[in-house]
């Protein structure tokens, strides 16, 4: 696949059919991350996973997303999980220390368990972009978030030791 293409283009109709997915959400801006969620679980479901194979988790909030992360990976249960939060600027440093944990805490996950861990904390200058990025359409990154989740569980068992 080349850099900057289409993810949804090489998913065939049945690609998550039988994938484990968890899906931690924040419930710090809750009219943000629900929206994630919503798109994140229907897309996994387009793409035929079944209810039964979604996992969700809430966590207060981004700061605490890597924790629980990196209990369900070292879990075994699923094949992939997808992270989803909205920090906003405001007018404290504390945006910063939170966007920066909360991304170098989840690739930290991905990378110690083998399991892929998808980003997907939006990070935004006013609550207008986070709208933006969570609005039912297709830029919605749950969505997106979740067509990453297949396609790194589809390309990482291309990897998987044959049995």
């Amino acid at each position: 696949m080349r850099a900057g293409s289409d993810p949804e283009h090489h998913l065939g109709p049945e690609s998550a059919k039988g994938m484990r997915i968890a899906v931690i959400v924040s419930r710090f801006h809750e009219s943000i991350t629900s929206n994630l969620l919503a798109a994140a679980v229907r897309t996994l479901k387009e793409h035929r996973s079944d209810d039964e194979n979604i996992d969700r988790y809430e966590v207060p909030g981004a700061f605490e997303i890597p924790f629980l992360a990196k209990r369900l990976a070292d879990s075994g249960r699923y094949d992939a999980i997808i992270c989803l939060g909205c920090v906003i600027r405001g007018e404290t440093p504390h945006f910063d220390y939170i966007c920066q944990w909360a991304a170098q805490g989840i690739g930290q996950v991905g990378l110690e368990t083998g399991i892929p861990t998808i980003f997907v904390v939006i990070t935004a200058d006013t609550h207008d972009q986070a709208i933006a990025r969570s609005s039912d359409n297709a830029a919605n990154k749950g969505a997106e978030a979740a067509l990453c989740a297949v396609e790194m569980v589809l390309l990482d068992r291309k990897f998987q030791p044959k049995e």
